[in-house]
């Protein structure tokens, strides 16, 4: 791999946003680390790159477990000597049942991933990015718009999602003195393989059943590239980015 450039990690990089985000990174001239846990998804979108883009690396990682980030960033300073941006995207949900149904054990994996996950990989690339020179770099939080508002039984998903807020003002914060740019994006309805269902109807706070509308994924891939082509003296601190007909603003 090359020492110059501008060196990217997306987690959650084998499908839907990440794959996306990813691909439109690399597209825009970043070498892009892939982390996931299905290799077969990250040789996928790896597959798909821009050939007059940056270069691909698939890295298989679970970021819920410490000792797999500690081998991806390991990883990372090897095939890249540095990181200038990170896009904290890996994230999955509990089945849709009664808060009193879940167990502890899907409760956990989902802390796990989405939120411990993010503050695993944030770590890391803090200290790479004090470290490097030129010093300092981009951290990009995944939120989604259950920072916001619950969709119904949803409360682990939503609580990470909220926790998400707070570890983007706090990184925000403690990068400050070391060129360390922090932002988070939520993301409503992007159309990807898991809002599909979506067509058929989804739960209402109402109680109700209805389809929503989607927009196209691509959109937030595009979202992310300018975010990250931000001098680091300009950081978006949050930004949403959602289908303009769903319901999300007002009352339903």
């Amino acid at each position: 791999m090359s020492g110059t450039g501008k060196f990217a990690l997306v987690t959650g990089a084998g499908s839907g946003i990440g794959r996306a985000a990813a691909l439109g990174l690399q597209a825009a001239g970043y070498s892009v680390a892939l982390a996931g846990r299905r290799a077969a998804g990250l040789e996928a979108t790896a597959a798909s790159a821009n050939p007059h883009g940056g270069q691909m690396l698939a890295i298989p990682t679970d970021v819920g477990k410490p000792e797999s980030v500690d081998a991806l960033f390991a990883t990372i300073k090897d095939a890249f000597g540095r990181l200038d941006l990170l896009f904290n995207n890996a994230g999955i949900g509990a089945p849709g049942v009664p808060m009193e149904d879940l167990s502890y054990e899907q409760w956990s994996a989902v802390v796990a991933v989405n939120l411990t996950g993010a503050f695993l990989c944030a770590q890391h690339a803090m200290r790479m990015m004090k470290a490097q020179q030129p010093r300092g770099g981009r951290i990009i939080n995944n939120g989604s718009l259950s920072a916001h508002a619950p969709r119904p039984n949803s409360a682990p998903y939503t609580a990470t999602k909220h926790a998400i807020t707070g570890l983007t003002k706090s990184i925000a914060l403690d990068g400050r003195g070391f060129d360390i740019a922090c932002g988070q994006i939520d993301i409503g309805n992007a159309g990807t393989e898991m809002t599909v269902r979506m067509a058929a109807g989804v739960p209402q706070a109402n109680g109700t059943t209805m389809p929503e509308p989607t927009m196209d994924v691509r959109h937030v891939a595009d979202t992310i590239v300018y975010m990250a082509s931000l001098p680091l003296d300009a950081n978006v601190l949050f930004l949403t980015v959602m289908a303009t007909k769903m319901p999300f603003v007002g009352r339903g």
